[in-house]
């Protein structure tokens, strides 16, 4: 079954001037794949990996280009120009997607970017987006040994590891979609680095709230994080000649800026390097041994 807004591996039955056929389905037919996104050396016979839009007359299209988003996801897209029925995002293909005015929170403005869910519109069967996300975002659920198994496919608790992109600020710090499913809440005092909206971030679960969202953190807990850091820090050791002048009485701040880590992490991953007698610490600093 053809996917429209999605990726489709798809078998060349012809080639022509202007580009190569895609055996489709009943209902689509043969699929044109212009000759500008034809991979060299390809036959008929070959299967290619390509996606299914709709050109300036609505007709389906393919294209071995990748889009920022497909249908399903949720992106931050900046507006390219605006007409009497809506704006059109860029969003990575030749072809702009439409977001109607009807779909808008507020009234876009050229330049701006949003974060939008893409979608297909029911009525005409066209690709577009959608800038009221809310009732496309799935309430997440907690899976303990004693509770029964959800019907998402990822177990969710305490430190799992989850794919972040930053939606808005608020007085807590960061509102955040969370694998491309999930709302979550990032908490300023969570966030050692500059964060904006649209960034993706790995991070992770910290809890699951009963509202169905989740609070979530950018660095692992507990040894874990101590860990990783501790090698990130020993890599900078080796890279800056075996020396660091930021030691366990260091300004918070100073870590923060360098490190993009709390100081009580940078103190735990010293203590872990020097109980290794990887390095010694004195007042200058840290140093390899």
């Amino acid at each position: 079954m053809i996917k429209l807004g999605d990726y489709n591996t798809l078998k060349v039955v012809k080639t022509v001037d202007f580009g190569l056929y895609l055996d489709g389905d009943d209902d689509s037919g043969e699929i044109l794949l212009p000759k500008r996104y034809v991979p060299e050396g390809t036959n008929v016979g070959d299967e290619l990996e390509v996606f299914l839009y709709l050109d300036q007359d609505e007709r389906l299209i393919a294209t071995t280009e990748h889009p920022l988003a497909k249908v399903g996801d949720f992106a931050w897209l900046e507006v390219s120009w605006i007409n009497q029925y809506g704006a059109f995002l860029n969003w990575g293909l030749m072809k702009d997607l439409f977001c109607p005015f009807r779909e808008q929170k507020m009234r876009m403005q050229k330049g701006q970017s949003y974060l939008v869910y893409v979608t297909i519109d029911e009525e005409s069967y066209r690709l577009m987006a959608t800038a009221k996300i809310d009732k496309y975002i799935q309430p997440i659920s907690p899976i303990s040994p004693i509770s029964p198994m959800s019907p998402q496919e990822k177990t969710y608790r305490h430190g799992t590891p989850v794919e972040l992109l930053v939606w808005q600020k608020t007085d807590l710090g960061f509102k955040v979609i969370v694998d491309n499913r999930y709302q979550g809440q990032l908490y300023d005092n969570q966030i050692f680095q500059p964060i904006r909206s649209g960034m993706k971030l790995q991070g992770y679960i910290d809890h699951i709230r009963q509202d169905g969202k989740a609070d979530v953190m950018l660095q692992p807990t507990g040894q874990q994080h101590t860990e990783e850091f501790a090698t990130q820090l020993l890599q900078y050791l080796h890279d800056n000649g075996g020396r660091c002048d930021l030691g366990d009485k260091s300004p918070a701040e100073l870590i923060q800026d360098r490190f993009k880590v709390s100081k009580k992490a940078y103190k735990k991953a010293i203590g872990d390097l020097y109980r290794r007698r990887l390095i010694s610490i004195s007042d200058e600093g840290i140093a390899l041994i």
